[in-house]
């Protein structure tokens, strides 16, 4: 279940009264690859099969779609744990990276420091590409995430993670207690639909933090657009893998952080 319902008691000028509100669903997830733990990560139930390849993804377990076999529960539809099985080759060309015994994921918890940008440009290539995007109509996109987040609505406590294409259409949403895991949603969709590709945008209703921009650097998703600021450390990684960062400013305004080159303004 995605939301439950619970009863609160309100006070207003000393009068209490109660009333039913739903509360968002949180429960763990125990990501397997080839049979063995790998990962237990808090989320929203639903869409796990996409949630778990934009963790892979992201992870850098897997390039491709076609580096999986199988994404399946492991006893029924309703199981908390989902199995990942790679190909032969895919599992030859990490094994070093499965075989680590004091494992912590990358991106779905923090590690402090400015020298993970220097690792992480090492092992992630800039973004390339020259296609530009409306900035104005990119920002009216993330003005109205709001209208495209049902669960935000009702329990007031997901987050959001849209892509558009470079024509700004909207290529797949997800929502979740988590901001990571939205984004790993909403990028695990395209990445099994093949469209990884197609991604010129990406707008978050949270703040931009260094996981998220190495979530999208791995997808190759150029443009990040979010409704709060990025933190230094975002900035300095999206500068170096060439990214473009923006979010809401004051009245009508964008703050554009790095690579401004990729938003377009009509006078």
């Amino acid at each position: 279940m995605d939301s439950h319902p619970h009863e609160i008691q309100i006070v207003e000028q000393g009068q209490a009264r109660l009333t039913t509100l739903p509360l968002i669903g949180e429960e763990p997830l125990s990501i397997r690859v080839q049979g063995a733990p790998y990962a237990v990560i808090m989320r929203t139930p639903g869409n796990e099969k996409a949630h778990v390849a934009g963790f892979c993804l992201g992870e850098g377990i897997v390039d491709s779609p076609d580096d999986i076999t199988n994404i399946a529960f492991c006893d029924g539809e309703d199981t908390n744990v989902v199995t990942v099985t790679l190909t032969a080759d895919r599992r030859s060309r990490i094994a070093d990276h499965l075989d680590r015994r004091t494992y912590i994921s990358q991106t779905s918890c923090g590690i402090c420091g400015k020298s993970i940008v220097a690792d992480l440009v090492q092992a992630l290539s800039p973004v390339a590409g020259s296609k530009t995007l409306d900035g104005e109509a990119a920002r009216q996109r993330l003005l109205r995430l709001g209208d495209l987040q049902p669960l935000r609505q009702k329990t007031r406590a997901a987050h959001a993670a849209a892509i558009y294409d470079h024509g700004l259409n909207l290529l797949s949403v997800a929502e979740d207690v988590g901001r990571h895991n939205a984004l790993d949603k909403a990028i695990g969709q395209i990445f099994l639909d093949q469209r990884l590709a197609d991604a010129g945008l990406l707008t978050l209703s949270s703040r931009i933090s260094y996981e998220l921009v190495q979530k999208a650097a791995r997808a190759r998703i150029p443009v990040i657009l979010a409704v709060s600021r990025p933190t230094a450390l975002a900035v300095e990684l999206a500068t170096a893998l060439k990214i473009t960062l923006a979010s809401l400013g004051k009245g009508d305004s964008l703050n554009v952080y790095c690579h401004p080159q990729r938003l377009t303004w009509k006078p």
